[in-house]
């Protein structure tokens, strides 16, 4: 039975219950997802939380996996229909005529930050103990988790959670004792009376990517720095605490000449730093956070760190940044595969539900495979996270090749899935009332963010790969993952084995021969689909695992990696019952799967 979303309630916890006297009549078009429980029906992410963390700490974080769950695909997911056409207004000055200028935002957005500061305190639960009920900060793979159920409601907002986590990264790593003193208490609260918020700011007008063209100048005026200059794309831009570059006054050109600053938005006094927000930014996407435009007029700024060091030292935020945007990515995926589904299990064309279509179920496979890639490799990368806070120096290796690949592959993949869910809702998927339309405009941000699809392809080949061989370490991840595999045709582990080999090569080559830079982006998209479709075989034969994630990496190696004759017919004989077994709602044993794994 169908409901209109207007006879819906919520309860408090952010489910959905019926009015009984305003229930509709069935209605003919397919319902989306409003009102799921997003980690009841995630089997995937599930299984990946049972593999990477440890028993006891799973069974705490439980409670508040499915309290996120819920709120994603309730309260969370309607407040975030609403922010995304109530954006943020920019005020220039109040009714005194003074510069005071701030931002004003829908009661729904307002209520979205309780919810991400206060409630689950995402920006702190990786820096101190307290969080969730925990005497111990979460591991990358609890986090991520739960930035994954997160953004599956709510998208937007995940930008000023994630640098405001990373500022704080930076800070305590860099700053001077005296300046931890002064920001970090603020940061770590939870009160919103307290706290504050942080951000980066990078981009200029000359500097985009070629970060070296930063033009904003810093100078030491009476025993302290300021800062003079524009940046020109400013996201969360009325954060309490933005960290960016700028160039000291006398310093050289390039990147070598940066150093990295805390400005703060309100002065020790109370009073306003000499900063203007010249104008906010008419988006495509993230209609719900504010971007803007910063004109620096003296500002009041504190260094963090070597002044010659600048760059360097942002590159930490950079990094833990690329990899939320993959994280990002994966959860958008799965939010699009749950629409799709949704969509495809309700909505009849000729005679049938859309799903027994045998060309709709193939084009369903095009959504799942790459969010069950995406999925994998962030887990992973959280997991070699935790290992290098440990002190694992080959882990730390992993996470360095592996951020930039999640970043520059799931983001681009995040792309064609959000398109795809769309298609399978039909033209409803254009209008603006269901969310496919905002997913397909916030997916395009993953491709700009924290560098380019370009950017990134030439950080994992050129520098993780040519110049500090982080590959090795990925290389014996991934060889020691595939002889843990058991259970599966020994043809189709030879399979991968040789995919990881030439992969392996090929990014060696990329990396190494002058005339190859072309081809990094290839390079890189081999690498990540070799690396997901082991660690996708692997998941798959772990004891009292779903196997069909081993089914999801044959998909994987034979399109993604395996050449095919545009001009030949092809009719796999597998193909058909492995669709079936994955589009079912119901886990398969490892003997099922065997045999369709077979060449």
């Amino acid at each position: 039975m169908s409901v209109d979303s207007r006879s819906t309630r919520r309860s408090r916890e952010g489910k959905a219950t019926l009015a009984p006297a305003q229930v509709r009549a069935p209605s003919p078009i397919a319902p989306d997802c409003a009102g799921q429980d997003f980690y009841a029906i995630d089997a995937g992410l599930k299984q990946l939380l049972a593999l990477y963390l440890p028993a006891a700490l799973r069974l705490r974080l439980e409670p508040y996996f499915v309290r996120l769950g819920v709120l994603a695909g309730g309260r969370l997911d309607e407040l975030a229909r609403t922010a995304d056409r109530m954006g943020p207004v920019l005020h220039p000055r109040d009714r005194f005529g003074r510069d005071e200028d701030w931002i004003e935002y829908h009661p729904s957005y307002r209520e979205m930050e309780a919810i991400a500061f206060c409630e689950f305190q995402f920006h702190a639960m990786s820096h101190r103990a307290g969080t969730l009920g925990l005497d111990a900060p979460l591991p990358p793979v609890a986090k991520y988790a739960c930035q994954y159920l997160f953004v599956q409601g709510e998208f937007g907002l995940m930008c000023p959670i994630s640098v405001t986590d990373t500022s704080i990264y930076l800070i305590r790593k860099y700053a001077s004792p005296e300046l931890k003193r002064y920001l970090l208490p603020r940061m770590l609260s939870a009160d919103p009376a307290v706290q504050w918020k942080g951000t980066q700011f990078m981009t200029e007008k000359t500097g985009g990517s070629d970060i070296g063209q930063v033009e904003t100048l810093a100078r030491q005026e009476d025993g302290m720095w300021r800062l003079y200059g524009e940046k020109w794309f400013c996201s969360h831009a009325d954060a309490d605490v933005a960290l960016m570059l700028a160039r000291p006054e006398g310093a050289p050109a390039g990147t070598e000449g940066l150093a990295l600053f805390a400005l703060p938005r309100r002065l020790k006094d109370g009073s306003r730093n000499s900063y203007r927000i010249v104008r906010l930014k008419d988006k495509l996407g993230t209609r719900s956070m504010a971007s803007g435009e910063i004109k620096l007029e003296g500002a009041v700024a504190y260094p963090v760190g070597r002044l010659d060091r600048g760059l360097k030292q942002m590159m930490d935020q950079v990094n833990l940044s690329r990899l939320s945007h993959g994280v990002r990515a994966a959860a958008m995926m799965r939010r699009c595969v749950n629409e799709a589904f949704a969509a495809a299990r309700q909505r009849v064309a000729f005679g049938k539900p859309v799903i027994e279509h045998p060309l709709l179920r193939r084009q369903l496979l095009k959504l799942i495979v790459p969010t069950e890639q995406a999925l994998s490799m962030t887990m992973a990368a959280a997991a070699a996270m935790g290992d290098a806070e440990a002190g694992s120096a080959e882990a730390g290796q992993v996470l360095r090749i592996l951020t930039p690949l999640v970043k520059f592959r799931a983001c681009r993949d995040n792309i064609a899935v959000a398109t795809g869910a769309m298609e399978v809702r039909g033209g409803n998927g254009y209008i603006e009332e269901w969310v496919n339309a905002r997913l397909i405009r916030d997916a395009q941000v993953g491709l700009l963010w924290e560098g380019t699809s370009n950017i990134n392809a030439l950080d994992v080949i050129g520098r993780a790969v040519g110049k500090e061989r982080a590959h090795k370490a990925l290389e014996v991840l991934l060889r020691g993952r595939l002889t843990e595999v058991d259970g599966l045709p020994a043809a189709f582990t030879g399979r991968l084995t040789s995919a990881l080999t030439r992969a392996l090569q090929l990014a060696e080559w990329a990396a190494l021969a002058p005339e190859a830079e072309p081809q990094a982006r290839r390079a890189a998209s081999a690498l990540y689909h070799a690396a997901s479709a082991i660690l996708l075989a692997w998941e798959g034969t772990r004891d009292g695992a779903d196997a069909r994630r081993a089914l999801v990496a044959r998909f994987a190696l034979e399109h993604r990696l395996t050449p095919k004759d545009p001009l030949e017919p092809e009719a796999a004989a597998w193909e058909e019952p492995a669709i079936a077994a994955l589009l079912a709602n119901a886990p398969v044993a490892l003997a099922g799967v065997a045999p369709l794994l077979a060449p």
